[in-house]
Parts: C-alpha cells; sequence; structure tokens
C-alpha cells in the first residue's frame, strides 16, 4: 500500500489550508473551495489514521528508535479509528517487549485485546507475545488460560509456526513438571493429611 511520507503530509496540509485560506480572501470562497477541502481531506487522515503504517514498517525492519519516533508524531491515539488505534496499541506493546520491558508491554497489549481487531491473526500475536509474558513473570495459571485462548482462535498457522511450536514445548513440559508433583504428593501424604514416616531400626 502506497504511503505519503508523514512529513510530506505535513506540508500538504499546510499548502491547502494555507493556500486555500489566502485564496478565499482574494478571489472568493468558491474558488478555494477545492483547496480547502484537500486539505481537510489530509487532515482528516493524519488525525484518525495517524503514523501506523509507516511505523509498522519501522518495526519490521527493528528500527525501534524510528518507530518510537513515528508513533510520537501521532496527534491524539484515541481519536485513531478503532483498527489503527488497537495496532498503535501492538506495536509501542512490541517496541517494550524487544526492549525488555515487560511490564510496558502487557499494559499496551490488554489495551490493544480489549479493541476490535482485524483478525485472529492479529489477536493471536499479541497472546503469543502474552504468554510469553507471563512465562517469564513464572504465571503458569494465566499462561495456560491464555494458551487455550490461543488454541480456539483461527489463525494462520504458518505465521506464527516456531512461535507456537515453542509454546507447545513449554507447556507440554510444564504439563509434566505439575504432573510429576501431584504424584510426589500422592505418594507422600495418605488419607487424613499425616506423612508417612520410614520406618525406624
Amino acid at each position: 500500500m502506497y504511503t505519503i511520507n508523514i512529513y510530506l503530509k505535513f506540508a500538504l496540509i499546510a499548502v491547502f489550508l494555507l493556500g486555500g485560506t489566502v485564496l478565499a480572501f482574494l478571489v472568493g470562497f468558491w474558488y478555494a473551495l477545492p483547496l480547502i477541502l484537500i486539505g481537510l481531506l489530509f487532515l482528516a487522515s493524519y488525525i484518525f489514521l495517524g503514523t501506523i503504517q509507516s511505523a509498522a514498517q519501522m518495526m519490521q525492519t527493528m528500527d525501534l528508535d524510528g518507530c518510537e519516533k513515528r508513533l510520537a508524531l501521532t496527534f491524539k491515539p484515541e481519536w485513531l479509528y478503532v483498527t489503527n488505534r488497537a495496532y498503535y496499541y501492538l506495536i509501542r506493546g512490541s517496541v517494550d517487549m524487544q526492549r525488555e520491558k515487560s511490564n510496558e508491554a502487557e499494559q499496551w497489549f490488554n489495551k490493544a485485546l480489549s479493541l476490535k481487531l482485524p483478525s485472529d491473526n492479529e489477536r493471536a500475536m499479541i497472546l503469543i507475545q502474552m504468554i510469553n509474558i507471563h512465562i517469564q513473570k513464572n504465571r503458569w495459571t494465566q499462561a495456560t488460560n491464555t494458551y487455550r485462548e490461543l488454541k480456539k482462535l483461527d489463525y494462520s498457522k504458518e505465521l506464527f509456526k516456531e512461535q507456537i511450536k515453542m509454546i507447545d514445548q513449554v507447556m507440554a513440559q510444564q504439563g509434566k513438571v505439575k504432573s510429576m508433583g501431584q504424584m510426589d504428593q500422592r505418594m507422600m501424604f495418605r488419607p487424613g493429611g499425616k506423612r508417612r514416616m520410614p520406618r525406624m531400626r
């Protein structure tokens, strides 16, 4: 998809709006109306679409500093069209994950999950990151619940093939550890809660 450079967009907004205003005073409003309308369209696209597309391209090339600076040019994130707002939170969370700021990343991901995402692929992308955060913080109950939620989604298996494979292995290993722990408890305790003591010789 073609993207207009954000600084070029700023220049076009200024040229059309200011030029249209000047033309309205010099020649007449109706002559200036087309210029003003074009300027307003560019302004609306900036306010409601933000800088998400170019920031996402920077994120793909791992230009984290450039991505953050581009996102900072978004006028009001809460004014963005709902899909772009979700992407804004997703990208912010992804940047923080790369910078190992899991607490901040978790907050951004939760905001993204609360919004309407374009497809299950985006939701799966966020849930995978959330599972990683839960595992890092040793929150296995939350990790398991999020893992189950992930499995219910209709996402592209090939897109997340390696990530899902790693998570499957970790969750399977954790399941084995949990099962062994429960088995040890059954061997150590008898009905009534008394621990079996070794025979004295």
